[in-house]
Formats: C-alpha cells, structure tokens, sequence
C-alpha cells in the first residue's frame, strides 16, 4: 500500500510542477527565468523518494520548453544532480544553493551552446541570471514556503514519512 502511495504522491508532483511551469510560461524558460515551480525541488532535501516526480515533472515541463528535446536532456539532467546532492546538505538553506549552482552552470552553458545569448552577453551574465532565478525560487520562495508547510503536522508527515 504504501508504494501504491508513493507512486500516486510522485505522480501528483510530476503533474503540479509540469502545470506550474507551463502554466507560467513567460517566466519559466528562456535567459532569464524564474520557475516558481522550482521551489517544490526542495522536497527532495527532505525525503528523497520525490526524486522521481519531481525529474519526471521537470522533462514534461521542458516538452513545452521552447529548446525542445535539449533542454528536456539538459534541463532534467540539471534538475536530477541538484536533487541527488542535496540530500549532502546540512539544512535547507545549504539544499537550496545545489539547483541554484547547477542550474546556473547547465542551463547557462545550454542557452550558450544554442546561441540565445547575444554577441554582448556574456555567459558568466547568463548564468549568473539563471542563478538569481533559481535562488529566488528555491531559496527565498521555497524555503519560506517549506518552513510553513512543516508546521504543519499533516503535511510535514506526508512530505517526511
């Protein structure tokens, strides 16, 4: 039973991030982003059996990605090493810097490699606002949402058991 539940939780976490995403199009992809969407990564930080919904969700976020099946690769495979190293965190704060760091690192390097950025541009700039994306989604927006959420028993238990 309990896998039947794991398995239905990371569908419905695979769904609300792809639907967040694509729902907030204008500001979820492109050289300057900031995927709401993002913050729910740090549920990984607190157990790591949403891993799975939350990569799954990522590749259907990126099937609307206007970089089509590359940033389906690279996006989810930024997403995936940001989930896997967060459990080495020792709290939150310290979780939410991984996809803040990769992110920065993969997608700026894809948005390069794709020529989105323009001759003036740099990478090091495109990066660095990829960066800033995903640090006020993950650790300013995801972290207040998460220290809230945890309040309560309820749901502290469905994120943590």
């Amino acid at each position: 039973m309990k896998n039947i539940q794991s398995l239905l939780m990371n569908a419905v976490i695979a769904a609300v991030y792809a639907v967040l995403t694509i729902g907030l199009s204008p500001i979820s992809y492109g050289p300057i982003q900031v995927r709401l969407s993002e913050c729910m990564v740090l549920l990984a930080f607190y157990n790591r059996k949403w891993i799975p919904g939350l990569t799954i969700g990522c590749l259907l976020a990126n099937l609307n990605s206007p970089f089509g099946v590359t940033d389906m690769v690279v996006g989810t495979t930024a997403t995936l090493v940001s989930l896997l190293l967060m459990r080495f965190a020792p709290n939150v704060f310290t979780a939410s810097l991984a996809p803040v760091l990769i992110n920065g690192m993969f997608i700026g390097l894809e948005l390069a490699w794709l020529s989105q950025i323009g001759p003036g541009d740099s990478l090091a700039g495109v990066m660095a606002y990829i960066g800033l994306g995903e640090f006020v989604s993950v650790s300013v927006v995801g972290v207040v949402l998460f220290h809230v959420l945890l309040k309560n028993p309820v749901l502290k238990k469905y994120i943590m058991d």
